[in-house]
């Protein structure tokens, strides 16, 4: 599962908003399909460009995110480091295209269902889902951290 930070969490929010407000969606297109709509936010890069740069590799993002080299700085390799360093790995990017993690789905709003991977309203609530799951394992986290914090000031530890 990726890394819970508060980019990620608010990058995936801002991109179900901005499909929810009719952003063009496209899911056999780089720029605009569910990893294309993510790095639109994570990057200054328009929808063109992120098609363009895709097409320096070969395949899907499934296929590219499994190829990836952080070593060569080939457009492709730019794209995918930046969803690795909001969090993600090569899993969640793939992941996000076929929107079937299942601890994602086991979350999903009204219980555990299957989404279609090309339907602008199911990348919406899978989005929103990861990051609300994100969200509540960093709170998770933070909270222990602060507890931990005060028994140690309280010298329990």
């Amino acid at each position: 599962m990726a890394l819970p930070n508060k980019k990620l969490i608010e990058a995936l929010r801002e991109a179900a908003g901005r499909l929810r407000e009719g952003a063009t969606y496209a899911w056999g297109n780089h720029g605009a399909c569910n990893c294309g709509h993510l790095l639109q936010v994570i990057t200054p890069l328009s929808r063109q460009e992120i098609m363009s740069y895709a097409q320096t590799g070969i395949g899907e993002w499934t296929e590219l995110a499994e190829d990836y080299c952080g070593v060569t700085n080939a457009p492709v390799d730019l794209l995918l480091s930046k969803l690795s360093e909001v969090g993600l790995t090569p899993s969640d990017v793939h992941h996000l295209e076929y929107l079937d993690n299942r601890e994602v789905l086991e979350n999903l709003p009204g219980g555990f269902r299957w989404l279609k991977k090309n339907e602008r309203q199911d990348v919406i609530t899978y989005f929103e889902t990861f990051a609300d799951m994100l969200e509540a394992n960093l709170l998770s986290k933070e909270l222990m951290k602060e507890t931990y914090r005060q028994r140690v000031g309280e010298g329990i530890y």
